[in-house]
């Protein structure tokens, strides 16, 4: 969900006058400000989506080889997951307007403050290991807590990974101090990407429940009442993308936002990343379902900016977002005789769940 876009002042000198005198203006904002702002949240969007799509792929190749398994969503998962996100805003909602929005705000920006630093550090992990000279030695460390027979706690990590929490944790103090745009941005494109990284659809059917459910929810929050943008614009926690679009105008320290929400970033993701392990379980050398799909996506967002801006009201993003990443894998598999193959493909590890699961029943 992205955020209004307000009438342009004709006149600087008259916006900047108004401004002080009544403080009702919004600072002047400039066409290429706008462009630029709109383009940034597109950049933001898109790569989010298009790198955790292979961290996916990387991921589910190293979770079958420790023979770990990854928690999938259901069937039933995705048809819920609308109503309890919900549930969830509804509530946010009666918090913000009953109690006050400073404290309510400073428990979820502690509680965010952790999740983003062990996000961005976890982001960060790779990216170290290859810059680190080879004088600076990674030194393993494993944590292993035990009771009985079994493991309470047991994490492995490097010397590197501690760098990467080191360095995260100023971006988050910096967060806390200033809660800075570019901040915020930091920590919600690690979430995003971790978000599309590690969430796991069970197969190409739990993708379509729960972006149909999504696109039905985001309609109802967004044109049938003003919770959700009450939600977005009291929320100050790093879960949208956001960038000034008065920047030319006010540089780096510009207040007058356009936002994206990240479920608008992840939601899609996750299935745009699916469409990517079913590319690769072809083996045709082709990423055509990935591509297609993710350049519909980009589409489908800037639809979303246009509309928004030519009728200057908050979109639902998902209303433009799914019918471009749910139409276009969906006739492409069924002009190219691919529809049931979609349809039955599950990741490797579900598979081999279920098989173990009956051998598990005929050995009984």
């Amino acid at each position: 969900m992205a955020e209004s876009v307000t009438e342009i002042p004709v006149n600087i000198e008259e916006s900047i006058k108004e401004t002080l005198q009544n403080g009702t203006i919004k600072p002047y904002m400039s066409i290429e400000g706008v462009a630029v702002a709109y383009l940034s949240l597109v950049v933001m969007a898109i790569l989010p989506i298009f790198f955790g799509s292979f961290r996916s792929v990387k991921y589910l190749k190293e979770q079958k080889e420790s023979g770990e398994r990854p928690e999938t969503m259901s069937n039933r998962d995705a048809l819920m997951f609308p109503v309890i996100a919900s549930c969830a805003l509804f509530g946010l909602y009666i918090f913000f307007q009953f109690f006050s929005k400073e404290y309510i705000n400073l428990l979820l920006t502690g509680y965010f403050f952790f999740l983003g630093v062990l996000a961005l550090s976890h982001l960060l992990s790779p990216i170290i290991s290859v810059m680190m000279p080879a004088s600076v030695s990674k030194v393993p460390y494993h944590i292993l807590f035990t009771r009985g027979d079994r493991d309470v706690v047991n994490y492995k990590f490097t010397s590197y990974d501690v760098i990467c929490l080191v360095i995260s944790f100023v971006f988050g103090l910096w967060y806390l101090h200033k809660k800075h745009w570019i901040a915020n941005n930091l920590f919600g494109i690690a979430f995003a990407i971790n978000g599309v990284e590690l969430l796991q659809l069970n197969n190409v059917v739990t993708g379509c429940i729960l972006l149909s459910g999504l696109f039905l929810y985001d309609i109802f929050w967004v044109f049938g009442t003003n919770v959700m943008v009450t939600v977005a614009k009291s929320f100050e926690a790093p879960i949208k993308l956001v960038f000034p679009q008065d920047i030319f105008v006010n540089g780096f320290n510009a207040s007058n936002f356009a936002m994206l929400g990240l479920g608008d970033i992840v939601v899609p993701g996750i299935f745009i990343a699916l469409l990517l392990r079913f590319d690769k379980s072809l083996k045709r050398n082709s990423e055509f379902y990935f591509r297609a799909t993710f350049t519909a996506y980009i589409v489908g967002l800037l639809a979303t900016i246009v509309v928004m801006h030519v009728f200057k009201h908050a979109q639902p993003a998902l209303l433009y977002l799914v019918p471009a990443c749910l139409a276009t894998p969906l006739t492409l598999a069924l002009l190219k005789g691919d529809l049931n193959a979609l349809f039955n493909y599950e990741d490797q590890t579900a598979i081999e769940e279920k098989a173990d699961t009956s051998k598990a029943k005929k050995s009984e």
